[in-house]
């Protein structure tokens, strides 16, 4: 068994998929599948040969309105209304495939992770986005599967943040460092030594999200960054920002703020259920050539999984 096959077979085991809870993915994207794929469709009339103009105009503005954003809604329907002999009865099937290569083009969706290597996952975003509550579901999943567990709590100057993580990795059975008011690239300091010292597998680095102080946050990530690159050069690392779902293009726009300071490596995209604006995913795979890599179905700790393209689109469609 080759080395990669056996990081990819811990990574499917760990996070338990969709393959197994397919229709729990449908359900989940439910709301996303109506605003994107249904309203798209009601457009067209199964009985016409031909798009008219109205009916391309409608989809393109169908498109926008489901948070695929202006530039990729209108190639989509331009495409459309270039191609010869282009019927409506075909557009199901086109837009599946177009976003299923939209998807993959962003980049492989496995999460980096490596055995017997220390593996550091950086957490950025926006207060608000699930950040504690997806390093809680990631330490807990770990767990699972017999890994030591560091978590960095680099929010610092919220005392209720450092609190609720607190809570949250004793659910887990995670270890934890946390110095109230400390400077977060200290306190990320402190967790790779310790993680080096008493051989932890994972360290997941919590941090601000306080975007009303932009440069500030920026320059703070920036040295967090500076940190893990100088101290554990030789991790294995993601750098993950982490999206509600409900933010709808907002969410790109974030993407774009936070890709200025740290090198971001993937997306996860909490609150996917009951959310109508999931097509984000999308649209940041289009823009910013980011996959996403994990998605947040539930409350549950289990509920976060690992995402797969194929498996999205096919209960996207169904």
């Amino acid at each position: 068994m080759t080395k990669k096959y056996r990081i990819l077979c811990y990574y499917h085991n760990m996070f338990g998929f969709f393959k197994n809870k397919i229709e729990n993915l449908k359900q989940a994207v439910s709301n996303t599948a109506q605003t994107l794929v249904g309203n798209v469709l009601a457009n067209v009339d199964s009985a016409d040969e031909n798009y008219s103009e109205f009916a391309l105009d409608d989809i393109e503005d169908t498109l926008i309105s489901a948070d695929l954003g202006v530039d990729y809604a209108v190639e989509l329907v331009d495409n459309l209304r270039n191609k010869k002999n282009a019927k409506p009865t075909e557009l199901k099937d086109y837009l599946k495939n177009e976003f299923k290569k939209t998807l993959l083009e962003a980049g492989q969706t496995e999460l980096n992770y490596k055995d017997g290597e220390l593996n550091i996952y950086f957490i950025t975003g926006v207060n608000g986005a699930g950040k504690t509550t997806l390093i809680a579901k990631m330490a807990y999943q770990f767990k699972q599967e017999d890994k030591k567990v560091l978590i960095a709590a680099g929010d610092t100057f919220r005392a209720a943040a450092e609190e609720q993580l607190n809570i949250w990795s004793k659910r887990a059975g995670a270890d934890i460092v946390r110095r109230d008011k400390a400077d977060p690239a200290s306190v990320v300091y402190e967790a790779i030594q310790k993680a080096k010292n008493e051989k932890y597998d994972v360290i997941l680095v919590d941090t601000a999200g306080r975007l009303q102080n932009k440069f500030n946050l920026m320059e703070e990530l920036k040295k967090i960054k500076t940190v893990i690159d100088k101290q554990a050069p030789e991790a294995i690392r993601e750098s993950i920002l982490v999206i509600d779902a409900n933010t709808g293009q907002n969410g790109l726009q974030q993407a774009k703020v936070f890709s200025e300071s740290v090198n971001l490596t993937c997306v996860a995209l909490t609150k996917l259920d009951g959310s109508a604006k999931g097509a984000i995913i999308i649209a940041i795979a289009k823009e910013m050539k980011l996959p996403v890599k994990l998605v947040g179905v539930g409350e549950k700790m289990e509920d976060l999984k690992a995402f797969n393209p194929d498996d999205f689109i096919e209960a996207l469609f169904s």
